[in-house]
């Protein structure tokens, strides 16, 4: 199969698999993927949950002007951050406050943030690479490897200076939805040939792929993970454009790729993916 590049201005981009060819999956079953810049998305289960990932929405550039709103983002229901940098992890805090959840990340991250008081403890649950949780009915969430760093910055009220304190180490997910479909949102990372056995171990549908570069994995990499390790039927590239020196392009991951199964899927700030 050609590799499919999709990159027309629609409000929408609307895709149906062909479940009956993934075990386990129903034929009625609807995934929506929406994103909102960097590597904030907003995915709606087929049971009608609301996952928010690494949501930097106020400040980021590229999201849409409805979502700098957080109330925009409806009910949420889920909140994952993936490592504590200020571009995933600054309107987190106050999403888990908005609906009243915990924010889930890494352990050491979300301990920094118990003690300097940015949430309860109780909404600060911790785990770490190869934890596995439930965090709500049928969905299923583990923790894998990410090649990056992690800090957590964070404005003493007090002095009105900021301070630096421990992140912890940058995760990965892998986030199985209550029909098995799989996402794996990559986080901000490097390559690392570990890629190929969470591949072949948690086999992912669908891969949310930084390609900016500086920071992340560039398109050159990016296309080498897909093509070689994992493979995936489909991958929304994420973490370009909001920062200059993030210039990776879809155009470059797709040329770069070149003919492949996986269908690449370049969605604007404020499009949908529907599986």
């Amino acid at each position: 199969m050609i590799l499919q590049l999709l990159l027309r201005p629609l409000a929408l981009i609307a895709l149906t698999l062909a479940l009956a060819s993934t075990p386990g999956l129903a034929q009625t079953a609807k995934t929506e993927v929406l994103w909102l810049g960097q590597s904030a998305f907003r995915i709606t289960t087929p049971g009608g949950k609301v996952i928010i990932t690494d949501p930097w929405l106020i400040q980021n550039p590229l999201t849409p002007p409805e979502y700098k709103k957080l109330e925009a983002l409806g009910k949420v229901d889920l909140l994952l951050v993936s490592h504590g940098h200020q571009d995933h992890f600054a309107d987190a805090p106050a999403i888990a406050v908005l609906n009243k959840i915990p924010l889930y990340g890494p352990g050491d991250m979300n301990q920094s943030a118990a003690l300097l008081g940015i949430l309860p403890p109780a909404q600060l649950p911790r785990f770490n690479k190869g934890g596995t949780i439930n965090p709500l009915p049928g969905i299923k969430v583990t923790a894998v490897h990410a090649e990056h760093s992690s800090v957590l910055v964070w404005k003493n009220a007090d002095t009105g200076k900021d301070e630096t304190h421990v992140g912890g180490e940058p995760l990965g997910f892998i986030i199985e939805l209550e029909n098995g479909f799989r996402i794996y949102h990559m986080g901000d990372t490097a390559l690392f040939g570990d890629m190929k056995f969470i591949a072949e171990y948690y086999h992912p549908d669908l891969v949310l792929i930084p390609i900016g570069g500086n920071f992340t994995m560039g398109p050159v990499d990016a296309a080498y993970a897909i093509r070689e390790w994992l493979k995936p039927k489909f991958v929304i590239p994420m973490h370009y454009g909001a920062n200059p020196l993030g210039k990776g392009t879809p155009a470059e991951l797709v040329q770069a790729l070149g003919a492949s199964t996986t269908k690449v899927l370049a969605l604007k700030p404020g499009e949908k993916a529907e599986f």
